[in-house]
């Protein structure tokens, strides 16, 4: 059996490493071993904020559909509970895209998820006018 020499494949993955820590500071870009640790670490962090981003995203949306909500008379948490109750679907995203470029499509989702909750005029009194303010 002919002998296996190894330095192709192991060049291959130092120059795997060494493409992956391109601009890096000093030894981090150069020495394979530094270099090594230094690209796992980032890889790490990617993982991990790739998942935050996931997060900031739905906060800032949740932001942005309170304060429109709020020049419409309604908290955010009352519109979500009146579309939920008038069966409109419309994920988070896309409500702060409409309340920031459609302004009328939003203020007629609004008026939906009042009009659903007038319910709160016959069971608590003074909820109704707590939560729809107009």
């Amino acid at each position: 059996m002919a002998r296996v020499k190894r330095g192709v494949t192991a060049h291959a993955k130092h120059k795997k490493v060494l493409k992956k820590a391109k601009g890096y500071y000093g030894a981090r870009r150069k020495q394979i071993k530094t270099a090594k640790q230094a690209v796992e670490k980032a890889q790490q962090y990617a993982y991990r904020d790739r998942k935050a981003n996931k997060r900031n995203f739905r906060t800032l949306w949740t932001q942005r559909i309170n304060a429109a909500a709020r020049e419409h008379g309604l908290t955010y948490s009352r519109l979500i509970d009146g579309m939920n109750k008038a069966g409109i679907e419309v994920d988070r995203k896309v409500l702060s895209d409409l309340a920031i470029h459609e302004p009328a499509a939003f203020a007629a989702i609004v008026a939906q998820a009042k009009k659903s909750l007038e319910y709160l005029k016959d069971t608590t009194p003074n909820a109704f006018e707590g939560a729809v303010a107009s």
